[in-house]
């Protein structure tokens, strides 16, 4: 299983490629949220999102015989981004499975990478066959959105990062689709700070990963209807929820009008352009989702890919 010392090796590696992010602050915000909220923003981040963090740490892994025959990677926008883009830095082709309604910015965007896109239905479709079928038949690396070690610990970097530059957090908020980056979180945060507290959100209409722990065990649901395009996974993962089961103290629920409110809240306050999903954390915190007499709170701001005519919407 992943280690604090997998974390920072992660760091090391990805080093060349990703950026530092900058930990932002509000006045208003805190006043509103009754604490103080630290926010990691990765929606500054290279490719727009976390994922470039994982996506690097396993694609500089990999052997230069392994480069040679590319790298397969399934994803509805954010990971197919950050592997196109990895792949690139690295000399290797990349072919991305991506679903048919993926926001078009993130498939132009995967597309202008370099990448070679194949689109499916995710409705009738298992994205996760597809690419092991590709890969099988390409003798290429599958490269997982979330269920590898080398994901989880590129993804804890960013919280590496949050507690060097505010170390006095009482706190952790982070949003769960497959529970790559809550998984990676939690483990740096708890093995870096011990007696921090790490709670996962979910939309309440993607909320495989708080009915698993319901239920003690990996529940699948039906593909989810939520405008957090990034966090529509229908289960959590087999090594990511076992991490989120031991070190997660709680996950929590928003729904999609509070999403929509702190995606406004962000942009016209904080002047900060956040997806969706980037902003389902920072929802819990601004609606009193997690539990009373939090001081300093991190909050995982996870992306700011959006198309502007669902930005529109809003």
């Amino acid at each position: 299983m992943v280690t604090l010392h997998d974390i920072h090796a992660a760091a090391a590696r990805i080093r060349p490629i990703a950026r530092r992010t900058p930990v932002l602050t509000s006045a208003g915000f805190n006043e509103r949220a009754g604490c103080e909220a630290f926010f990691k923003c990765e929606n500054f981040q290279k490719g727009g999102s976390f994922k470039i963090r994982g996506a690097s740490n396993l694609i500089f892994s990999l052997t230069p015989e392994q480069l040679r025959n590319g790298i397969v990677a399934f994803s509805s926008g954010n990971h197919a981004q950050a592997a196109a883009l990895a792949a690139r830095h690295a000399g290797a082709r990349a072919t991305i499975v991506m679903p048919s309604d993926a926001p078009r910015s993130k498939i132009a965007a995967t597309r202008a990478y370099g990448a070679t896109i194949i689109t499916y239905d995710r409705l009738t479709e298992d994205r996760t066959a597809i690419g092991r079928r590709i890969a099988a038949e390409t003798n290429a690396t599958l490269v997982p959105p979330f269920d590898h070690e080398l994901i989880m610990a590129g993804a804890g970097t960013a919280t590496l990062e949050l507690l060097e530059e505010a170390p006095g957090l009482d706190a952790l908020a982070v949003c769960i689709g497959g529970g790559g980056l809550i998984a990676g979180s939690a483990i740096a945060a708890t093995e870096t700070k011990p007696g921090i507290r790490v709670f996962g959100v979910e939309p309440a209409l993607a909320n495989d990963v708080w009915l698993s722990l319901q239920k003690g065990m990996r529940v699948e649901i039906p593909p989810p209807d939520t405008i957090a395009d990034g966090l529509r996974t229908t289960m959590p993962g087999e090594l990511t929820f076992p991490v989120i089961r031991d070190r997660v103290e709680q996950v929590v629920l928003v729904t999609e009008d509070e999403i929509r409110e702190t995606v406004k809240y962000l942009l016209t306050r904080m002047k900060m352009l956040v997806e969706p999903s980037g902003a389902v954390a920072a929802a819990a915190v601004l609606h009193g989702k997690l539990p009373a007499g939090l001081r300093r709170t991190g909050i995982l701001v996870s992306g700011g890919n959006v198309d502007f005519d669902v930005l529109a919407g809003f």
